[in-house]
C-alpha cells in the first residue's frame, strides 16, 4: 500500500471492521449467552449481521467513489467474498474454540470470565482478524474493482 489513498481505504475499511467487530462479537455473545444458541450457530448468524452493517458502511463511506456497479451486483459481489470469508472462518472457529477453552480453563483464574466466554471469544478474534485481511483484498479487487 505505497498509495496514500489505498491507506486512507483500508483505515476505513478497518473502521468498519471494528464497526462489524462490535457486531459480530455482540450478536454472537447475545445469542450463545441470553438465548443458548450453540456457538458454531452464533457464530454464523452474527457474522451475517456483520456482513450487512459493513455492507452499507463500506458503501457510504470506505468507497464512496463506487458508483458505476448496480447496487444489487456490488452486494452480491460483497456477500459472495463474505461467503468465502466464512467459509474461512467457521472451521478456522471450531478448530480453535475447543483448544482455546482448555487454554483458558488452564490458565483464566475461576473467579474471573468463564473459560468458554473467553475461549469462544479469543478463537472468534483470531478468525475475525484472518478473514478480514481475505474480506478486504477480495473487496477491493472485486467488488469496489471499478474505483482507481
Amino acid at each position: 500500500m505505497t498509495n496514500r489513498k489505498e491507506l486512507s481505504r483500508f483505515l476505513r475499511f478497518s473502521a468498519v471492521g471494528i464497526i462489524g467487530a462490535v457486531v459480530d462479537f455482540g450478536t454472537f455473545n447475545l445469542f450463545t449467552l441470553a438465548f443458548g444458541v450453540p456457538a458454531l450457530w452464533s457464530t454464523v448468524v452474527s457474522f451475517t449481521a456483520a456482513v450487512v452493517s459493513n455492507f452499507v458502511w463500506n458503501r457510504l463511506w470506505t468507497y464512496p467513489d463506487s458508483r458505476s456497479k448496480p447496487i444489487s451486483r456490488q452486494l452480491g459481489q460483497f456477500i459472495a467474498v463474505s461467503l468465502v470469508g466464512l467459509g474461512i472462518r467457521t472451521p478456522l472457529f471450531a478448530v480453535l474454540e475447543p483448544v482455546l477453552i482448555k487454554l483458558a480453563a488452564r490458565y483464566v483464574p475461576v473467579q474471573t470470565l468463564s473459560p468458554v466466554f473467553v475461549g469462544h471469544n479469543v478463537a472468534l478474534a483470531i478468525a475475525v482478524l484472518v478473514v478480514m485481511m481475505w474480506n478486504f483484498f477480495a473487496n477491493r479487487l472485486w467488488t469496489y474493482g471499478d474505483i482507481s
